[in-house]
């Protein structure tokens, strides 16, 4: 019995061993689960709710700056020499100013014989008059033939139709005389010149280009389609090729458009030149309605693989990764025209150091105010 005891003993010892060591694993993994701490966010961030605005909708367009009407200012009298030139490229004139004579001594010689030329025929008309008077009173006396008091009569028509012949080649030279000073034909400003100071000048020859009141307009190019929509009056926003703004509005739309490209013209006033230059390739926006668009700031809105995103936080504090659709832009607004509804909470900023699936700790939501610029 005693040599029994002793086995019984060992074999309960080694049945307790083998227990203890098959629950080993479980009490280390129940330890470990206890002992390792829960996720952290990767980043603490800032939420914003997309806004709704009342934007205008706008038209793209590309097109050229030209001058409104460009005036040819040339001569209006043939054979004369230019003896002096007064303005140049660049020049700013009034309706009426000189920008060029021409020799004028010749017109001024034929004004002054045909003057002298008038009071010969005032003379003659003086007495064929009194002639034709006494013709008058004799007539029927005996005292004058009917012959005599006919050629007296004739006379005195002829002398007076000779005077105002005189009279009118009066006026003539007098106008030959003015047309040697070659005058502004409007307020504006010379975009050419092509007078040379010696030259003999010929009628409709071309000495000056005139930018008539230094005004310009844009005129862009749109498809059939926008052209539809656009309506006179309508307000145009216009870049130009050094980014200066020009404001402007639509004065008309051609009734026609071009048979090789299916495009036509708008007619767009410039509000001010601002750096507007005639020849100027610029880009514009036509402004044809407002409407209500839903926004957010731009700094929410990453762009990757050529796509538009957002960072949705979801209610787990995780962020999704959202495509959206972008439109214009205002300030540091921008619209979105699909993927986001109205009541997503979306990372404001710092997006570019997240990634879809991350763990992040909101701040504090922050709601968007409405912008107050115009988009562009």
């Amino acid at each position: 019995m005693k040599a029994v005891r002793p086995l019984l003993r060992q074999s309960i010892l080694s049945t307790s061993l083998v227990a203890a060591l098959l629950a080993l694993p479980l009490i280390s993994s129940a330890a470990d689960k206890a002992a390792s701490p829960p996720a952290k966010a990767a980043l603490s961030v800032n939420t914003v709710m997309p806004t709704r605005a009342d934007w205008p909708v706008r038209l793209s367009a590309n097109g050229s700056i030209t001058a409104w009407q460009e005036a040819i200012v040339g001569a209006e009298i043939a054979g004369l020499r230019l003896i002096e030139v007064l303005v140049n490229t660049g020049d700013q004139v009034r309706k009426g100013q000189v920008l060029a004579r021409l020799q004028s001594a010749t017109t001024e010689a034929e004004l002054a014989q045909t003057l002298a030329s008038l009071a010969e025929a005032e003379a003659n008309l003086a007495e064929a008059h009194a002639n034709a008077e006494r013709a008058r009173q004799l007539d029927g006396t005996g005292a004058f033939s009917a012959q005599l008091v006919s050629q007296y009569l004739t006379g005195e028509t002829t002398a007076r139709a000779r005077v105002d012949g005189l009279k009118a080649r009066i006026k003539a030279d007098q106008l030959r005389l003015a047309q040697t000073q070659v005058l502004a034909p409007d307020d504006g400003t010379i975009s050419a010149r092509t007078a040379t100071l010696g030259a003999v000048v010929q009628p409709g020859q071309e000495l000056y280009r005139l930018i008539r009141r230094n005004r310009l307009e844009w005129r862009a190019e749109l498809p059939a389609t926008d052209l539809l929509q656009i309506k006179p009056g309508m307000a145009v926003s216009i870049t130009t090729a050094s980014k200066g703004k020009v404001s402007g509005k639509v004065r008309m739309v051609a009734p026609t458009l071009d048979a090789q490209t299916r495009t036509g013209l708008v007619y767009v006033d410039l509000i001010g030149n601002g750096d507007a230059k005639p020849g100027m390739f610029a880009r514009g926006e036509i402004e044809i309605a407002r409407g209500g668009v839903l926004t957010v700031p731009q700094s929410a809105v990453i762009l990757r693989d050529g796509f538009s995103y957002v960072l949705r936080v979801g209610a787990d504090q995780r962020l999704t990764q959202t495509k959206v659709i972008i439109g214009q832009r205002s300030g540091d607004r921008i619209a979105i025209t699909g993927g986001l509804a109205a009541d997503a909470a979306i990372v404001s900023n710092g997006v570019g150091f997240l990634a879809d699936g991350d763990l992040v700790r909101v701040v504090a939501p922050t709601a968007a105010s409405a912008p107050t610029s115009q988009a562009r």
